[in-house]
């Protein structure tokens, strides 16, 4: 096309080849707008690129002549154009995995095109031109910022690019890494990291590979293929099934006996397998730390040949290296194939030494904590958790331990066998150290989610480790602490921990949780038994307004669940008074005098807790602020009539609640109340300084006229205790006994 406009440029004018450029522009700006990688580095791309459209658009309004300069700038511009378009579409079409392993060439191609559009700027013959001293002046400013420009990869991407090289350079990585190494992938494009999507992405990249090989490209294939195999190692990329199969496969093709290893494995000068062989000036290996040593020591003659060598060359011999780790990895799978029968054996001893053997591989390379799971070990190590040998339960913990860091399989696979977490938990009960590691291995467990729902199902795991969150180890506190809260994820955890007397889950989900939890956690509250402290430390830490929340709900059913709750935690003095302080006595009147027909039970509740609110007013300390629980003679009245109206139960506690009220410090002022209210009721004659017999009197009638001893016993003990029973008539007595 660049070439067309310059065939066409003696038939069509400059303005039209400017305004032809500014199209394919804008069709550039357009795709660049959907890379998927590079967003940043494009999105300053754009900003050059709109503004020499800007500038060209307004270069076109002027009778321009065609002229050598403005030709070569106009194809320049075509071209780079198009070489950016297809940049873009590559960059928004290709796989995510694929583009960033090669992010920095993506911005390489950037930065040339942006230059290359800026000297196109340059050529434009300014000073010919009619233009006025502003546009030129701004196009000569972004031509030398575009000229200047400078593009960079992500720090992340660059991170990622590290691991790679790291591991091409390695010639091998274990699960672990390449679990890292796909994780920090995902998250340097904006990959999902659900395991689906994972392996979507995997397999999208496998195919890039192919296409690769399609055109013959086979040396960035081979390189693609390494990072291929590396990623393939990873949880998400290939299946438990398909790492099983191939390990089998490995297992089964080297036989039962470890090899000896090569003469050339030994360093010259350590007599040891080399670890980092490296290669001398004379063509001789040894390992690296024994030669730095030798030239250290101002040795300057190869060890083994005697020739002058020099100092400084020192070539990694990286293919004597691969062959030593690949001698070493595979006795080490033979020994790891051959322990798990040990581990079976009767001896404790063997066994002991066995699982340190085992756990010293596994400390080696993280490899071989793979090749432990493949070789379905996990079985084996939960029931040594049945051994009475104390050492044999902790190795095995320690062991178990370092596999469920692994991965997320790993942990499943742990809880998967049969009893496995209630071994666990049972250690969890045991001596401190222990205690300790199975505490650790519960942890680690719980951060995968399907383990965590099964781990509060096990007898006692919650109860003991609210224990352990009270004891004095605080780094068993701070684990327990933190696995209590990975439980709390189930509501029904919530409910056993509060039941074990831990309750900040319960007190979270109450205050901030869905209604429909609230209602679970409020009903929870109404249930359990709980002491005087707890019941204290409820309030304290904020129960009570979410429940004052729910007795003002429109719902009954949610006022039911409150009034129940409060019921529980009222009967403490301090509470009582605490709801009378934060507004409760008004809900609970509306709902004792509206709800007489439709819910009875609930008017009994509600009756009991203004009863323990009464009593509440009585423990009140001198030298504090009083408070009541009625204020005026219409509240009192209401309350007083409601004797009559009601059931036998409710009758009980209303009287309990007036006898309460009547011995609070506000006592006297509520008996001055009372007496307003009772003289019409009373059939005695009595003097007004004994007017206070005038309620006891009413009160016990009132307990005598429906049939309610027991009260009527309590009324006369106050009675006799304030020397009221001097007037009283033997009749009185009589219908009491």
């Amino acid at each position: 096309m660049a070439r067309e406009v310059i065939v066409n440029a003696s038939i069509v004018s400059v303005s039209e080849l400017l305004s032809h450029t500014v199209v394919s522009i804008f069709d550039t700006v357009h795709a660049a707008k959907e890379v998927l990688i590079q967003k940043e580095n494009f999105k300053r791309f754009l900003t050059y690129l709109e503004k020499t459209a800007y500038f060209l658009k307004d270069l076109s309004r002027f009778n321009l002549d065609h002229s050598e300069n403005l030709n070569s700038a106009v194809e320049i511009l075509n071209c780079e154009t198009k070489v950016a378009k297809r940049l873009a579409v590559e960059c928004s079409n290709k796989n995510k995995v694929y583009l960033l392993l090669n992010c920095r060439n993506i911005v390489k191609h950037l930065e040339a095109c942006t230059k290359e559009i800026g000297r196109a700027l340059s050529l434009i013959p300014l000073a010919s031109l009619d233009v006025s001293l502003g546009l030129s002046n701004e196009i000569s400013k972004l031509c030398n910022n575009m000229l200047d420009a400078e593009y960079r990869a992500a720090g992340l991407e660059e991170e990622v690019l590290g691991k790679i090289e790291w591991a091409i350079k390695e010639g091998n990585v274990d699960q672990s890494y390449a679990n890292n190494l796909l994780a920090s992938i995902a998250e340097a494009v904006g990959i999902s990291g659900d395991r689906s999507a994972l392996k979507r992405e995997f397999e999208e990249f496998k195919n890039e590979i192919e296409n690769f090989k399609l055109r013959k490209d086979m040396a960035e294939a081979i390189q693609m293929e390494q990072i291929s195999s590396f990623l393939g190692k990873a949880d998400a990329t290939t299946s438990y099934e398909e790492r099983e199969r191939k390990y089998l496969d490995k297992r089964n093709s080297l036989g039962r006996q470890t090899l000896e290893p090569l003469h050339s494995f030994f360093c010259p000068i350590t007599q040891d397998v080399m670890v980092d062989p490296v290669e001398t000036s004379s063509a001789k290996t040894f390992e690296r730390s024994a030669i730095e040593k030798w030239f250290a020591e101002g040795h300057n003659l190869c060890p083994m040949t005697c020739t002058t060598l020099d100092t400084s060359v020192l070539r990694p011999n990286v293919t004597l290296r691969r062959s030593i780790e690949e001698w070493k990895e595979r006795n080490n799978l033979v020994i790891i194939v051959s322990i798990k029968q040990k581990l079976q054996s009767n001896e404790d001893q063997e066994v002991l030494q066995s699982l340190g053997k085992l756990q010293d591989l596994m400390a080696e390379r993280e490899m071989h904590q793979e090749w432990v799971m493949l070789e379905d070990y996990v079985p084996v190590l939960t029931g040594l958790l049945g051994k009475r040998n104390r050492e044999i339960r902790i190795h095995a913990l320690s062991i178990l331990c370092i596999l469920a860091k692994g991965s997320d399989r790993n942990k499943e696979k742990i809880a998967e066998v049969d009893h496995a977490l209630e071994f666990i938990v049972r250690s969890l009960a045991r001596q401190i150290g222990e205690s300790k590691l199975a505490l650790q291995l519960l942890l680690e467990l719980s951060r995968n989610n399907a383990v965590r729902d099964l781990i509060g199902n096990i007898q006692a795991c919650i109860f003991l480790l609210v224990t352990t969150l009270n004891s004095e180890e605080i780094e068993a506190a701070r684990d327990a602490g933190e696995l209590l809260e990975n439980l709390s994820s189930l509501d029904q955890n919530v409910i056993l921990m509060a039941k074990a007397n831990y309750f900040k889950p319960l007190l979270r989900l109450l205050s901030s949780g869905p209604e429909n939890v609230r209602m679970v956690m409020a009903e929870t509250l109404a249930e359990i038994d709980l002491t005087d402290q707890n019941k204290l430390s409820l309030f304290k830490y904020g129960a009570l307004d979410p429940l004052l929340r729910f007795l003002s709900n429109d719902d009954l059913e949610v006022k039911k669940v409150a009034v129940k709750a409060l019921q529980n935690l009222s009967n403490v003095p301090e509470n009582g008074l605490q709801m009378i302080r934060e507004g409760a006595v008004g809900p609970l009147f509306e709902i004792l005098y509206r709800h007489s027909l439709s819910s009875p039970r609930l008017r009994e509740h509600v009756a009991a807790i203004i009863m323990n609110l009464a009593i509440a007013t009585t423990c009140q300390e001198a030298d504090h602020e009083q408070i009541s629980l009625l204020e005026s003679e219409e509240d009192i009245f209401k309350l007083f009539c409601l004797i009559s109206l009601t059931g036998p139960e409710i009758q009980k506690t209303i009287l309990r609640t007036f006898l309460a009220m009547c011995q609070s410090p506000s006592g006297v002022e509520i008996r001055a109340k009372l007496r307003q209210v009772c003289n019409p009721m009373s059939t005695f004659s009595i003097k007004e300084k004994n007017s206070d017999l005038i309620i006891s009197m009413a009160l016990l009638d009132n307990a005598m006229s429906f049939c309610i001893p027991r009260f009527s016993f309590l009324i006369l003990e106050q009675m006799i205790k304030n020397n009221f029973c001097m007037g009283l008539g033997l009749e009185h007595f009589g219908r009491i006994m």
